[in-house]
């Protein structure tokens, strides 16, 4: 998957003269294709590209390789460089000269999926490497999500943030606003099974649905088990059957299937229940083909993940998020087998002082 995440890797020369951000789609052949779902939207977002941030630290974390901070590092510069004054950020550029789309309806400044993930990545990276421009921008941007509404799912992403921050680095003072955010999550729910947001009824969509995994680590930091109980409650409601299934469904993408993972990943570790951990087992085994088409999703070969399954057809494309999210899932194999091709890593992010 980090072959693919190489392909999607391109320089944008107005944030710096290192920076680097991941380009959205690619189709059968790699080539890049636009965003266009919303209007034209752009060839490559924050919302994505501080994902790739998130994921490389933890790869950078892992191995240690110079390339992988030097990766990270670039996608950093990208990131801080699309924040405004006010602390939000713009989600697209309209090409790799830097044009920024300031006014589309997937790339204004608002509470919304890529300010939250823009928090993780620059959290990441100060936590990762120190470096204080990545702080100042958090902080600028933290207090639009203490002080804003935002639903179920992109409040787990502040929550989440809060927690490696209190964790990580002792900021306590986010306590209250975990706390607080924990009751909103566990307030939006259709009996057992948390929502989305407080107006979805019925199965939740997959996409982004991290809630069982947040919520359960959430009691943990808090010490307190109903959180978890909740987060338990609704995992067996909602994973267990699809998992079951083998994710049964007319479409599915990877980031639906690595919210499964995600999630039963922490429930394992907080209950210590390998009932979890079986799930989280077979929840990942869809990518190599436990899945209603019996086919593999991640083409080991190419080094690539496609952007699904619909009605039993794997997708040509694949784009950012598919392997970004595939990576995270099934992040073990993904740092032992970058040995493998390390020679192309080396050249692709190679030594610039």
């Amino acid at each position: 998957m980090l072959r693919q995440l190489i392909r999607l890797t391109g320089h944008v020369p107005a944030a710096g003269p290192g920076a680097l951000a991941v380009a959205v789609y690619a189709d059968h052949e790699d080539h890049l294709v636009d965003a266009k779902e919303s209007g034209f939207e752009g060839v490559a977002c924050v919302d994505d590209t501080a994902r790739l941030l998130d994921l490389m630290c933890d790869v950078w974390a892992r191995s240690k390789e110079p390339w992988a901070e030097r990766w990270a590092k670039g996608l950093l510069e990208f990131v801080l460089w699309m924040q405004e004054p006010d602390g939000r950020w713009i989600n697209f550029v309209f090409d790799w000269d830097g044009g920024r789309n300031t006014a589309g309806i997937t790339s204004e400044t608002g509470e919304n999926f890529w300010h939250a993930r823009a928090l993780a990545g620059v959290s990441h990276a100060w936590l990762t490497f120190g470096d204080e421009r990545a702080h100042d921008a958090l902080m600028r941007g933290l207090d639009h999500a203490v002080t804003k509404p935002a639903p179920s799912d992109v409040r787990v992403l502040h929550m989440e943030v809060a927690r490696r921050l209190i964790a990580d680095a002792g900021k306590r003072t986010l306590l209250p606003a975990v706390r607080h955010w924990a009751a909103e999550v566990v307030a939006a729910r259709d009996g057992d099974i948390l929502m989305n947001s407080p107006d979805e009824r019925g199965t939740p969509h997959l996409w982004a649905h991290l809630q069982e995994g947040v919520l359960a680590e959430a009691g943990e930091l808090l010490g307190d088990p109903t959180l978890v109980a909740a987060a338990a409650a609704s995992a067996d409601a909602l994973w267990s059957p699809i998992v079951a299934s083998g994710f049964d469904r007319p479409s599915v993408t990877p980031y639906d299937v690595a919210c499964g993972v995600y999630c039963l990943d922490r429930l394992a570790r907080v209950t210590g229940d390998t009932h979890w951990e079986a799930l989280s087992a077979d929840a990942r085994a869809w990518f190599d083909g436990r899945n209603p088409a019996g086919v593999p999703v991640y083409d080991r070969e190419r080094g690539r993940v496609a952007d699904g399954l619909d009605e039993g057809r794997v997708s040509g494309n694949s784009g950012a998020e598919a392997n970004i999210v595939g990576a995270e899932a099934l992040f073990d194999g993904v740092v032992a087998t970058a040995a493998t091709f390390r020679d192309e890593l080396v050249a692709q992010f190679p030594e610039t002082d």
